[in-house]
């Protein structure tokens, strides 16, 4: 074994040590499919003026209580209107619920007013009528005028450490345009008065800044501050903060002023929305999908697959390892992505296996350890591209959007990260260490790198050319999308509770049982698709989409069949807990995921494989909504998770191609065309696409067959999309690729700033 092999194993061991205590010694946060968690129904008040809040005003104080729920640090939070007057706020795996009910249910009515004078002292009456008397935080008491700007007018807050202020904190506030233009009006106000500047100690030189009727900040204007006023559309509240009371002041600030006042109404304890037994079932479905998948790459790969199978656990090990350390909350559909992407990660395996095959058909003598190695480091630039692309895709999604599509971006990333890790790393130091054993060395074809495959044999010995049908393959296509967009249009889509809002439905029942004896009773009632769930006193909840009175009394008889009687406790409409705020930002997120992806390969190939990539996966999305539609599938949460995963996936394939026909195109002779160059290149790659997608499709069919209908629609929308994003790859984006380079050629010669070297020189560091 060299010195080098030898430290990178010395590093593994180190690594994967770490992971491992991180993984006995923390807890992980379940999800409230999997362990439950707090419920809060938060109630909205009148206002000042004794209004009664409207719908949409409930609808704003949500995404005002979602900003606070998440500076609690809580992810996958559940947040919708209940009834017309009531927040329902559910927290799964909360460590603290009297923290949260304190921060939920504070006011935040931050206001700003001009101040008037000084007063006598608390008691005292204000001189005019809509006047204030207040204690300042200077320990006076000041009387203040109507409010002049509202909560709803400021843009955003952050603690931040300001030098001038010797070092301390203080908390920025940014204005929206009308409050920043009222804000320069009343600071130039108060530190004017007819032209003329007010004397420093004048209390009329000073603005309050008023949260829940409390002067928290009073400052008088500064000396440099002109008779214009502070402009700019910010400012900065001081008041001797220190770091964690400037941090809460920014979150309640930049949760935004509540338009209307809530307290909390109630809380309590909620169990798990999935049974016991679906999380079983889809533990062993897990556990069976990945044991085939094991089998089969030991089967075509022997011994390196074999040792890449260990290299899979080490994935595994790293990305819990994570997940738990960042506090993550794992639900049902994050963990069955989780064990797809441990499926996924052999692609990079595969990809330097097959690339190994060729390097030591080329040149047996050299060894099979330099095949290996040589394998790795030109699988490298395709490995990179397809993860960077789908970091730059997971990235975007973590800082522009919002709930569960931000925690599949956090969840998105951590997997590639892992992924990388475990195939660069990991599985290159047991592989190189297999191969080079003395009783290997003397038996290649124990390695399973010895030569290319039938598959791949009679693929090139046929030559089939698919190139040459382009304009069939892209009519194809098309047709589909035509066939998918017609579903969309006639049947419509299903959308499910969390887009459209529904009921919720509490029943007492006579005889106590549990969520998955009435779990059961809903499904054969007819409502297989309805979230049940116990909560306190062994009452059960029943959430579903618009459900007549008929519906519900279907459900109540069916739970008091099994029960020995129930009745309706309490029946409240609900808002969508997926609303428009956080649909629009996912929107936003996912144009600008495409985008990035697109400037990414137009940099590191051209435009036009760019545009060729983001089109396909367009095609791979539509088609899988399409046929959802169809179907009469709903559209939901978990099916959202679904469409992400078909994006990263449908992007790894494709670059895979496009690494391919690149290097093919820069290695050709003069008189090669371009499509003949792609051609090849997809016959090339078609072993490695079959290989991790029979590979991925174990798993897919273990959670389809075995998962319940918990799991069941998010197989099959992830199987759909495994299928036509391997079409995809070859059938659209490549010919699209060709076309567009009829109009844009690609040039042979590669930008490498380095002197050439001999061909049988890898580059490796060792």
């Amino acid at each position: 074994m060299s010195r080098g092999v030898l430290v990178r194993l010395v590093l593994v061991l180190g690594l994967l040590a770490g992971c491992a205590a991180i993984a006995l010694n923390v807890s992980p946060r379940l999800g409230l499919d999997l362990r439950g968690g707090t419920q809060i129904a938060i109630q909205v008040l009148p206002d000042e003026n004794g209004d009664e809040p409207s719908t949409e005003d409930v609808d704003q104080v949500v995404e005002v209580l979602r900003g606070r729920v998440d500076s609690l640090g809580v992810s996958e939070p559940t947040l919708l209107r209940q009834g017309s007057d009531q927040i329902l706020v559910e927290l799964p795996d909360v460590q603290d619920p009297e923290e949260a009910q304190a921060v939920l249910g504070q006011q935040a009515q931050l206001s700003i007013h001009e101040v008037v004078g000084a007063a006598q002292g608390p008691n005292a009456e204000p001189t005019e009528e809509g006047n204030e008397v207040l204690p300042s935080d200077s320990g006076d008491v000041l009387e203040i005028g109507p409010t002049v700007i509202r909560g709803t007018e400021i843009d955003g807050s952050e603690a931040v450490n300001d030098p001038t202020q010797g070092g301390g904190w203080v908390v920025s506030v940014d204005f929206t345009g009308e409050g920043g233009a009222t804000w320069q009006d009343i600071t130039a106000a108060a530190a004017c008065e007819d032209g003329v500047q007010r004397p420093q100690t004048d209390p009329k030189r000073r603005v309050a800044i008023v949260l829940d009727d409390r002067i928290i900040s009073s400052p008088p204007m500064a000396s440099q501050v002109t008779c214009a006023g502070i402009g700019g559309n910010a400012t900065q509240i001081t008041g001797d903060f220190t770091f964690e009371e400037a941090d809460n002041l920014a979150v309640l600030i930049e949760g935004g002023s509540l338009p209307f006042p809530v307290e909390v109404a109630s809380t309590q304890v909620t169990g798990p929305t999935l049974g016991a037994d679906a999380i079983q079932q889809s533990a062993l479905a897990a556990i069976i999908g990945l044991a085939l998948t094991a089998l089969f790459i030991g089967a075509v790969y022997r011994l390196v697959g074999f040792l890449a199978t260990l290299a899979l656990t080490s994935y595994a090990l790293i990305s819990y390892a994570i997940l738990v350390a960042l506090g993550s909350t794992l639900t049902l559909p994050g963990l069955a992505g989780f064990v797809l992407a441990i499926g996924m990660a052999i692609d990079a395996n595969v990809l330097v296996f097959e690339r190994a095959r060729e390097e030591y058909r080329d040149n047996p003598a050299a060894g099979m350890r330099r095949a290996l190695s040589i394998g790795f480091n030109k699988a490298w630039s395709a490995i990179i591209d397809s993860n960077l692309t789908t970091l730059i895709a997971a990235g975007l999604l973590f800082f522009l959007a919002a709930g569960p599509v931000r925690g599949f971006g956090v969840t998105l990333s951590i997997g590639v990260v892992a992924s990388m890790v475990s195939a660069l790393i990991i599985a290159r130091v047991l592989t190189e260490v297999g191969v080079s054993l003395p009783f290997v060395r003397k038996r290649p074809k124990i390695t399973g790198l010895s030569d290319v495959g039938r598959v791949r044999t009679w693929l090139m010995d046929k030559n089939f050319q698919i190139m040459d049908r382009t304009r069939i393959w892209l009519s194809v296509a098309a047709a589909l999308v035509v066939v998918a967009l017609a579903g969309i249009g006639t049947q419509g889509l299903n959308l499910g509770v969390e887009f459209t809002g529904g009921r919720t439905i509490e029943y007492d029942t006579t005889q106590s049982i549990d969520a998955d004896e009435a779990r059961d009773a809903v499904a054969d009632a007819g409502f297989p698709e309805a979230t049940v769930q116990q909560v306190q006193q062994g009452n059960i909840s029943v959430r579903a989409g618009q459900l007549s009175q008929s519906d519900v009394d279907a459900i109540n008889d069916a739970l008091g069949d099994v029960a020995g009687g129930s009745q309706i406790l309490n029946d409240s409409e609900i808002g969508a807990s997926l609303g428009n705020q956080l649909r629009n930002q996912a929107l936003i997120a996912f144009g600008l995921a495409f985008l990035g992806q697109l400037i990414y390969l137009a940099i590191r190939f051209k435009w036009t494989f760019g545009l060729a990539a983001i089109i396909a996966m367009m095609h791979d999305i539509i088609l899988v909504v399409g046929l959802f539609a169809w179907l009469g599938k709903p559209i939901d949460g978990v099916f959202l998770a679904a469409a992400m995963t078909i994006v990263g996936v449908s992007i790894n394939d494709t670059v895979v191609v496009f690494d391919r026909i690149r290097e093919r195109w820069r290695l050709s002779r003069p008189d090669a065309t371009f499509k003949e160059e792609a051609n090849i290149a997809c016959l090339e790659t078609t072993p490695r696409t079959i290989n991790t997608g029979i590979g991925i499709m174990f798993i897919l069919a273990a959670l389809t067959i075995l998962g319940g209908s918990s799991l069941g629609d998010f197989s099959l929308a992830l199987l759909v999309g495994l299928v036509v994003g391997t079409f995809s790859s070859v059938f659209v984006a490549t010919p699209l690729t060709i076309f567009f380079n009829k109009r844009a050629p690609m040039t042979r010669t590669a930008k490498i700033r380095r002197k050439e070297r001999d061909p049988q020189d890898t580059g490796a560091v060792v």
